[in-house]
């Protein structure tokens, strides 16, 4: 396969949750690739180092301060990017949430819906608006960000694990019913990723020290290691490939 189907030149990407973490690693590995990145989070004081990042790598970006649990704010990331850029062609649903750290069986409704609004309603949302612009297109990537809370249960964090395997089935429902106008859903599973996201997990020792030992690479992640799955779903290297998730996790699942 020529490398030249990696690349993503003349393309628009849009990547939420973008201002740091996954999301910037993501952004700025799309932006490597020839694309042009609109990125997006809750708070423009944090994108615009981001833009600054993607544009000294020679591609046109644009920062949208967006809410993703929010369809006014959903419905005008995509608006303003078609207005912008002209197109969209790659959207990264990696915006997410978690404030709940304990059982499942105490968590507040008002966390719960906090949960499910950003990580699976924003992704709905911001995957119909993407859909309708690329169904004009006759092409699309949707890659969403789930994780492997959503396929194993998680210490701690259940509620984010539910609305995370609500995101895989999400991502292969949207892949039947988008996959006849060529628009192409997958997803990504990261396992334990050092993030600021994810620092209560990596730096508590009875949740770290048990997962090192039941991964077999022995180590955690970091957010550039997700970068080349995203590449390979953005990109027409993956062309025959929708519905799936690709696991991240150096063998914990295994």
């Amino acid at each position: 396969m020529p490398l030249d189907q990696f690349r993503l030149d003349n393309r628009v990407a849009v990547v939420t949750g973008a201002s740091r973490g996954i999301g910037r690693s993501i952004a700025l590995g799309l932006a490597g690739a020839g694309a042009d990145v609109v990125v997006a989070s809750r708070k423009i004081q944090d994108l615009e180092p981001v833009a600054e990042e993607v544009r000294r790598l020679g591609r046109r970006a644009l920062a949208v301060a967006t809410h993703t649990g929010r369809r006014e704010d959903t419905e005008r990331l995509i608006t303003t990017t078609t207005r912008e850029l002209g197109r969209v062609d790659v959207l990264v649903n990696n915006a997410a949430t978690n404030p709940a750290f304990g059982p499942l069986i105490d968590i507040t409704p008002e966390a719960w819906d906090k949960i499910m609004e950003v990580n699976v309603k924003g992704c709905l949302l911001l995957s119909q608006h993407a859909a309708r612009v690329m169904m004009a297109q006759k092409s699309g990537s949707i890659i969403n960000v789930s994780s492997t809370g959503g396929l194993r249960v998680p210490t701690m964090i259940g509620a984010y694990g539910v609305s995370k395997a609500a995101v895989i089935m999400l991502t292969k429902v949207l892949a039947r019913e988008l996959g006849p106008f060529g628009i192409r859903v997958n997803a990504i599973a990261p396992g334990l990723i050092e993030t600021r996201f994810s620092e209560a997990l990596w730096t508590n020792e009875k949740i770290l020290g048990p997962y090192l030992e039941s991964t077999p690479l022995g180590r955690t992640g970091t957010p550039d290691e997700m970068v080349g799955a995203v590449l390979y779903l953005a990109s027409d290297a993956s062309a025959y490939v929708t519905g799936h998730t690709i696991v991240l996790d150096g063998g914990t699942l295994a």
